[in-house]
């Protein structure tokens, strides 16, 4: 099931026309290629165009569970996020909504070139890195594990899932810290470039490669107190979105942009073009989709139940 953005931006409008009470709009994202949308509305200076005279106060994070945890102590207004900790957060009862979707698939798992390690069966015994504990690879790595007949260590088995940020992931592998990592792009295809084996790709990491990676969610009473806002910045939004899928060339010579800026590290265009193949760009929310990853939430034990999502997504 998705949820059209144009219908959305007008149910948002319609709500309390263009009534507005917040100076600032406080955008939390990550430096990853499943966060291209945010990159591009930065480094276009899109989104501060769409806001007009209200100031962007754009924070990068390392993970979303650092996100979150900024969200939850009301430092953040809209985030892009995972759908695993969105969907944490909502069942925790935090004040959200989901109001698009911003990327797919663009999840690799890889393994050190002498790390032994050739299929998932072969993660038993190694340390295998996430870029933090119960966000969305982190549940999608428990889920392999327990296809494979595999247990974290947390969960009474001998894999040791480790939290290790997208970016500094390669310096993991330089200093042997770590024998696998399933992140999402584009550190995956930069491990690749260095020689590190492909194990898992965006497809075999779960559900074919028709999952979300990233989504966009917005603090209710701000929702609710500047519509205006919210409906600029969605439409700034879908414009970053069409200009991925339209315009591929400029749009990975700017994410390279943003990457440098944001981490130090300055991609080859060609491990930057290999990590766009994996992933997919989207304002669509697949709430079927999403009902499955709550699913797999309750499995990996970070949650009792699966929440009613349609309560959380913007009608």
């Amino acid at each position: 099931m998705t949820r059209n953005l144009t219908l959305l931006a007008a149910a948002l409008l319609a709500t309390a026309a263009h009534a507005q009470t917040a100076t600032t709009v406080r955008l939390g994202y990550f430096p990853n290629l499943t966060h291209a949308p945010a990159l591009i509305g930065l480094e276009r200076g899109t989104f501060q165009k769409a806001l007009g005279n209200v100031k962007l106060d754009a924070r990068s994070f390392v993970s979303g569970t650092t996100l979150m945890e900024a969200f939850a102590a009301g430092q953040l207004d809209i985030a892009y996020v995972g759908p695993g900790p969105a969907i944490n957060a909502a069942t925790r009862g935090m004040p959200l909504q989901f109001i698009s979707g911003a990327s797919e698939a663009g999840a690799v798992l890889v393994a050190r070139k002498d790390s032994g390690i050739k299929t998932y069966k072969d993660l038993a015994g190694k340390r295998v890195a996430v870029p933090s504990l119960g966000n969305t690879q982190d549940i999608s790595l428990r889920h392999i594990l327990g296809e494979q007949g595999l247990k974290a260590q947390t969960d009474g088995g001998n894999v040791n899932v480790t939290p290790v940020p997208p970016a500094d992931v390669l310096a993991a592998f330089a200093a042997n810290r770590v024998d696998a990592a399933l992140v999402p792009e584009p550190w995956g295809a930069a491990l690749e470039a260095q020689g590190n084996g492909l194990v898992g790709n965006e497809k075999t990491v779960w559900r074919g490669g028709q999952y979300p990676s990233t989504i966009l969610i917005v603090n209710t009473k701000f929702a609710q107190a500047n519509p205006g806002l919210v409906t600029a910045f969605l439409k700034a939004h879908a414009d970053a979105v069409a200009f991925l899928n339209q315009k591929p060339a400029a749009a990975q010579a700017a994410v390279n942009n943003q990457l440098e800026k944001l981490t130090g590290q300055k991609l080859d265009p060609r491990v930057l073009q290999r990590a766009f193949t994996r992933t997919r760009f989207t304002t669509n929310l697949d709430l079927g989709a999403l009902n499955e990853y709550a699913a797999l939430n309750v499995e990996a034990g970070y949650a009792r139940s699966v929440p009613d999502l349609k309560a959380f997504v913007k009608k």
